[in-house]
């Protein structure tokens, strides 16, 4: 008979309330873990056991990963919490010291949400033992809260917990002006310059025809439509998230708004967008987009867009927005034509890129030479300031192609 994982206690290590704290830091992280979360958890690893490290770390994903935006988070912290050099020897033996890590380590950067969630989330297992010493978290990263204004210029990777939940609240009261441009209808007005004869022949009527009053009309004005397709691949993914909650927001203040998610494959997710609650619309959108931070097929994608969905959404000159780091798994093949064929189709295109956060940047690849040509405006879409630019943008009646997009034109031209 196995013994329960969480009756067992040595040296004064308890597996079962490591597994609390780990569990209380991907919460504080921003992961929706509960009580049942962890008493699953334990459930969990008492039937699977912890034969090898592998095991361990695929028994506690299935329970705390229900999203693939998830996916980096968990790893990361899984990787940092249980860290120590003899932790499968100890694991055999149902102990597990309290964390101690230098995270001043080279490789990727420690994200500020787990940095964060570890600090204040210390395990204390064997708080009456003798002459045990208390072991703290050394953790390399800036914890200060930011107040309105420095939010608006900050990464949204740099940010905390505290930060994330700001921004979002910040994003979800953001509105997206566009311009207006005529249609092909007319509508009543006195100011208009032509005259409309049948309301003018139905007034005379009215009146007995003893006095004819000329009645003008004008054309009227409506928003285009807007278009968005976005990235999620992984070279991307830590931005999505924040772009999802961006487009949640559009979608829900005005209409005509169209969004397409694309990785290795094209997903049309305006439906599931339009839901009111923000959980629920990305816990549908997660559901049904099957190659979240995978590789990127940026021309094969726009292919699908063009032949499928290009007729019933590019309409009344629709302004498009592409959201991609212009990186082509498939060095971009055909993505030429297809950008050239969106770019045609549509009043306006605008290519909002990450990388150009970066004061070095310069257009080198393959994907971002083949795209360059065929934009309109080429902005960076990083933190709250570049969203809320992108809002001057649209609003903005000019002409079509901006014009700073010439000294990109020139650096690909000489590249």
């Amino acid at each position: 008979m196995v013994q329960d994982t969480r009756d067992i206690e040595i040296d004064g290590g308890r597996l079962s309330a490591n597994i609390m704290h780990f569990a209380r830091c991907l919460r504080a992280a921003g992961l929706p873990i509960g009580p049942g979360k962890v008493l699953q958890a334990l459930e969990a690893v008492e039937a699977v056991g912890i034969g090898n490290r592998k095991d361990f770390y695929w028994t506690l994903h299935a329970v705390f990963v229900n999203r693939r935006d998830q996916r980096e988070l968990f790893d990361q912290a899984f990787h940092v919490f249980w860290r120590n050099p003899d932790i499968l020897k100890r694991m055999m033996a149902l102990l597990l010291p309290s964390l101690k890590a230098d995270l001043k380590q080279e490789g990727p950067e420690m994200s500020r949400r787990l940095a964060e969630a570890l600090q204040n989330n210390k395990p204390n297992p064997g708080a009456g033992e003798a002459g045990e010493q208390d072991q703290e978290i050394e953790i390399d990263a800036s914890l200060t809260w930011s107040d309105r204004e420095l939010i608006q210029t900050m990464d949204f990777e740099k940010m905390s917990a505290a930060e994330i939940a700001m921004a979002k609240s910040i994003i979800k009261r953001m509105s997206l002006p566009i311009m207006t441009v005529p249609t092909r209808r007319f509508e009543l007005s006195p100011a208009g310059r032509r005259a409309d004869l049948r309301a003018t022949l139905r007034k005379t009527l009215r009146s007995g025809g003893d006095v004819i009053d000329l009645a003008t009309k004008r054309r009227r004005e409506r928003h285009p439509p807007l278009v968005v397709l976005c990235d999620i691949s992984g070279s991307m993914s830590r931005y999505s998230r924040m772009l999802l909650h961006f487009l949640h927001a559009v979608t829900n203040d005005r209409d005509r708004v169209h969004t397409f998610l694309f990785g290795t494959r094209l997903t049309n997710v305006t439906r599931y967008l339009r839901y009111k609650d923000i959980d629920v619309s990305l816990e549908k959108v997660s559901g049904v987009v099957q190659d979240w931070s995978g590789g990127t097929r940026i021309g094969r994608s726009l292919h699908d867009f063009n032949r499928v969905w290009s007729r019933r959404v590019l309409g009344q000159g629709a302004v498009v927005i592409l959201i991609t780091d212009g990186l082509d798994r498939d060095a971009a093949e055909g993505l030429t034509e297809e950008i050239e064929r969106l770019h045609k189709s549509c009043r306006r295109l605008i290519w909002l890129n990450p990388l150009l956060r970066y004061d070095g940047f310069e257009p080198k690849s393959s994907g971002i030479r083949a795209i360059m040509p065929h934009v309109d405006d080429f902005r960076p879409v990083h933190n709250l300031a570049s969203l809320a630019d992108l809002a001057k943008v649209l609003d903005h009646v000019g002409p079509r192609r901006h014009g700073g997009m010439a000294r990109w034109l020139a650096e690909v031209a000489s590249a």
